[in-house]
């Protein structure tokens, strides 16, 4: 069986009513996504293009600066997934609007 392939970033979009968040999990995972608003209080989420933190930089002033200001300086984003499911979720936290740009053109 063949991996699916996305040949367009149009192939990534995800649904209109997802919110941009950035999500911490039990085992230390830091990740940027699209989910819907619904699921904001529970523990296993659906994640829509979804991009893992590796690491930030001290510019960030901390994990919540990547909510603010999104990943720069020497950050290291992964490149992004259509979907996942992430599990053991301890944190979700609002992007500013400016932050999202920051995140979706992050190179990996």
């Amino acid at each position: 069986m063949q991996p699916q392939t996305y040949k367009t970033q149009s192939d990534m979009v995800p649904p209109d009513y997802c919110i941009p968040v950035v999500i911490t999990t039990a085992h230390r995972g830091v990740f940027f996504g699209y989910i819907a608003p619904s699921d904001e209080c529970n523990k296993t989420l659906v994640v829509w293009r979804c991009r893992n933190c590796l690491s930030w930089a001290s510019d960030s002033k901390g994990f919540l600066g990547l909510g603010a200001v999104g990943p720069i300086g020497e950050a290291r984003i992964g490149p992004a997934v259509r979907r996942i499911i992430l599990h053991d979720v301890t944190a979700i936290f609002d992007v500013e609007p400016a932050a999202v740009l920051v995140w979706e053109t992050a190179p990996f």
